[in-house]
């Protein structure tokens, strides 16, 4: 009886000690992460040049579009966890290159888009406090929450581009109007758009746009959803979380459909620790893919850190994401392959493969440092 008790006990502690030792430890991370940013800087040396691609043909994209402030937003994760002099320089000139405004300078935008490279500027105002740094950028915002608007958010990647933003604009100026904006905005892409709201509340997770509401399914007959759309969504609620004070209207919605969205993606995921670009239908399109999977890491690491998800059940999900990534898609040099390119559904930017270059590949790597700093904070967390 006693050697079986024995047995018992050391069979209900294993799964710790496994996972403990498979979980990369930081030099391991921090390693992957600079060479898939070195990678990026040595191809763009210039912060502030602007973007010249297929996806707009002839015309020059500012350096501050979606993409590359998602790609800053990453950046400034590295920062946190490594801080170099020399990043911290290439941020500040990227900002500096563009005036500190929203992309294509545009005070008035209220397209959460191009809003997105606030939040990097924000980051940069609390490391060094210059006015001008945040003066558009809330200007812009002020313009916005000060209407009665509130159906800007329209697609659900506006959830990552401008949930972190107004949680941010209400740390740095203590005024709980940015939380009610953000929560009303929220809650009308939510439950309003598209026919009853975009997020499915018997699924757990969010068609892309209207255009994806039902009837519309995928080839397999089940809804549709992308991957790297519920991806944005997954980022944006945890990085809204880590900002919000307690008491911040709209933070238990926030919280609860994090853990749901968690719980649902937990059960599509691959064997290889990817997610397919369509969650339901791993027929369409089906392959690896790095930026669903990328923010789903993101997600679910900050989540087990933060004690809202049971380790034992998700912490071999992130490390079997993270080492998936590894090894399958960062490259050498540093360039990370299995990377969809712009679009909104599993049929955008197709085929995606180890050595296809995407239209834009910025906000994958940003997607890709904002992974390894949770997985590196997590590696530094106790065992509850």
């Amino acid at each position: 009886m006693r050697n079986t008790l024995g047995w018992v006990i050391l069979l209900m502690s294993l799964p710790q000690v496994i996972l403990a030792q498979n979980l990369p430890d930081k030099a391991t991370l921090l390693e992957q992460m600079t060479r898939a940013n070195r990678y990026f800087m040595n191809k763009w040396p210039d912060a502030g040049a602007p973007i010249v691609k297929e996806i707009v043909p002839g015309k020059d994209l500012p350096a501050n579009i979606w993409t590359r402030a998602t790609y800053m937003v990453g950046f400034m994760a590295l920062y946190q966890i490594d801080p170099q002099p020399t990043y911290l320089d290439y941020m500040v000139r990227w900002g500096q290159g563009h005036h500190w405004a929203p992309a294509w300078n545009n005070n008035n935008t209220r397209n959460a888009d191009d809003q997105c490279c606030g939040q990097t500027y924000i980051d940069l105002y609390q490391i060094d406090p210059q006015p001008q740094r945040i003066q558009s950028i809330k200007t812009c915002i002020d313009q916005m929450i000060a209407s009665d608007k509130r159906d800007d958010w329209w697609w659900i990647d506006a959830l990552h581009m401008g949930m972190p933003l107004l949680a941010q604009l209400g740390q740095v100026t203590h005024d709980p109007n940015y939380y009610q904006g953000l929560y009303e905005l929220y809650h009308t892409t939510k439950t309003q758009h598209g026919d009853q709201g975009l997020y499915n509340p018997e699924d757990h997770l969010w068609w892309r746009d209207r255009d994806f509401d039902p009837p519309y399914t995928s080839p397999n007959g089940q809804d549709c959803y992308w991957s790297r759309g519920n991806g944005w969504v997954l980022c944006g609620l945890a990085r809204t979380l880590e900002i919000l004070p307690e008491e911040a209207v709209g933070r238990d919605d926030y919280l609860q459909t994090f853990k749901d969205m968690c719980a649902a993606l937990i059960q599509v995921q691959r064997d290889d620790g990817f997610w397919n670009v369509s969650l339901h239908d791993p027929n369409e399109y089906g392959g690896p893919e790095l930026t669903g999977t990328a923010f789903f890491t993101q997600g679910m690491a900050w989540g087990i850190r933060q004690g809202l998800l049971d380790e034992t059940t998700y912490l071999p999900a992130v490390i079997k994401a993270w080492n998936g990534m590894a090894n399958k898609s960062l490259h050498e040099n540093g360039f990370l392959g299995y990377v969809q390119g712009t679009g909104k559904e599993p049929a955008s930017s197709q085929p995606v493969g180890y050595d296809i270059q995407p239209n834009l590949e910025d906000y994958g790597l940003g997607a890709f440092l904002m992974a390894g700093r949770e997985m590196i904070l997590l590696s530094h967390t106790p065992s509850p």
